[in-house]
């Protein structure tokens, strides 16, 4: 009994920390306590926290687990297991939302602060395309493909399908490295040099293929392989 009243008081103390200051001066466990009070309910669960950082090596290594490797810590529940593994994808979601269409993408930097969160917790290759008008103004962000850039002419039949249907001047291509480097391979500029080529086609500019890996990018416009593409404004 007097473990649980310590358990309880522990929680609520956190918890009214976070509702006071919010979650910037947290340690990192801290975190993943208060996360887990919402996934084991009447349990300690600080030792837990502990033992997660140890084995995966930081927050976000426990964000990324595969839930069968998280199910295999003493401890945690099916349902705690549930919850971390829903933390990337709740994130993406949340920022897809917050940043929706309208802005106005007219560097590189900016384009990448749009694209990185939404490659967030992908552990496959996604291949998507940005929309925009002849102000570089965001008409729509999609999905064209997941699986490798270089699978082909029906993805590059859609880029330019999408981009017509949006009423496209101007698009942006993107497409992630899971496991490697922000760095193009020569089949990435090939597949570059398709897409722009169909988009002119159709009187529609190819500004960028955005290469991601992790939290990096890198632009193919802003690369030795600048002249393949236009470059942005």
């Amino acid at each position: 009994m007097a473990d649980k009243i310590l358990h309880d008081g522990h929680r609520q103390r956190l918890k009214g920390r976070f509702l006071k200051e919010g979650i910037d001066n947290f340690e990192d466990h801290n975190i993943l306590e208060l996360l887990l009070f919402f996934g084991i309910p009447r349990k300690d669960t600080n030792a837990l926290a502990h033992s997660l950082m140890q084995e995966f090596g930081s927050l976000s290594g426990v964000f990324e687990a595969p839930f069968e490797e998280l199910c295999k810590i003493k401890g945690i529940t099916q349902n705690a297991a549930f919850l971390i593994s829903m933390v990337p994808q709740l994130s993406r979601k949340y920022l897809d939302d917050k940043y929706k269409t309208g802005q106005v993408l007219n560097s590189t930097e900016k384009v990448g602060k749009f694209l990185l969160h939404k490659y967030v917790g992908r552990k496959d290759e996604m291949v998507s395309m940005i929309c925009m008008d002849n102000k570089c103004r965001v008409l729509n962000w999609s999905i064209v493909s997941e699986g490798s850039i270089n699978a082909a002419e029906v993805s590059i039949r859609k880029i330019v399908q999408n981009a017509l249907t949006q009423n496209s001047s101007n698009v942006i291509i993107a497409h992630n490295h899971p496991n490697g480097l922000a760095i193009p391979s020569s089949q990435d500029i090939k597949t570059t040099e398709r897409i722009k080529s169909a988009l002119a086609a159709v009187g529609i500019n190819l500004l960028d293929h955005i290469i991601i890996a992790d939290d990096d990018f890198i632009s193919i416009s802003d690369s030795e392989h600048a002249n393949l593409i236009t470059t942005l404004g």
